[in-house]
């Protein structure tokens, strides 16, 4: 008798992020899973408890993604690391419209309320360009991240289309505005 195939956990995931990427949040269940994956659901359930711990697993590598453009987006050094970082979002928004909204256009009701933080090196960055003080930096990243999501949305939902061009100079000209108005010269 030959061996069975065993179906891994990652593969599962990474089927479930391509269908979601393809077809939308509503779209993802075992049976369309373990029709791509050439198997029956029993592989799905036997590595997740449930869909839920399975789209939580989805929205985890949507995460690491988007993470991923970021970094990418820095490392390229086209732009200042904060811009770069706000660039990348977008730019994950226009190239990912799915996994964007899965990430950052869900339901969150019923979900533990987090605060938006900031980040250890997106801190930094901010305190070196500007030296506000903590509560200051906090309220200055929330208000250029609200702009930055904004844009970012208008991609995801396919309501406006813009030259990456302006996009930039959109991001500069919120970036120099607010550090205007917290008196950073």
């Amino acid at each position: 008798m030959p061996p069975k195939f065993k179906i891994t956990k990652e593969e599962i995931i990474n089927t479930a992020v391509k269908i979601v990427k393809n077809h939308g949040e509503r779209a993802l269940n075992a049976r369309d899973i373990a029709s791509v994956l050439n198997c029956s659901t029993q592989p799905v359930f036997s590595n997740f408890s449930s869909m839920e711990e399975l789209r939580l697993a989805v929205v985890t590598k949507a995460d690491e993604l988007c993470r991923e453009y970021m970094k990418n987006e820095m490392q390229k050094g086209k732009y200042p690391d904060y811009k770069a970082s706000g660039m990348a979002y977008i730019r994950f928004a226009k190239e990912e419209k799915e996994l964007f909204k899965l990430l950052y256009m869900r339901d969150r009701s019923t979900e533990k309320e987090m605060p938006i933080e900031i980040g250890d090196e997106m801190e930094r960055i901010v305190y070196n360009n500007t030296g506000l003080t903590d509560d200051e930096l906090k309220l200055f990243h929330l208000e250029m991240w609200a702009y930055v999501h904004g844009i970012a949305v208008m991609f995801a939902t396919g309501f406006v289309e813009l030259e990456w061009e302006l996009v930039s100079k959109m991001l500069t000209d919120s970036y120099q505005g607010l550090r205007k108005q917290y008196g950073v010269e």
